[in-house]
């Protein structure tokens, strides 16, 4: 089973693309900025709450308690 596909080439024709100047050129206001270089990023800024660190931090402090811990023991139970 064929499908007839057209082959048509997907690039246009500079010649009769409205909006071009002669040489391929693009006037000023023909089209829109690709991206707005002078945005912040979406949305008003809000700041971080005071204290958001202390569960983080506190975790990682424990994390690493049980892990010197852990080394801890098993230097002495190997005994080195």
């Amino acid at each position: 089973m064929t499908r007839d596909i057209p082959e048509s080439n997907p690039d246009p024709d500079p010649r009769v693309t409205p909006g071009l100047e002669p040489g391929g050129g693009v006037p000023p206001g023909e089209t829109p900025p690709g991206e707005a270089s002078t945005a912040t990023g979406a949305g008003p800024h809000r700041p971080l709450k005071r204290g958001w660190v202390r569960g983080p931090l506190a975790i990682i402090v424990v994390l690493a308690v049980i892990c010197a811990l852990f080394f801890l023991v098993f230097a002495i139970v190997v005994d080195f």
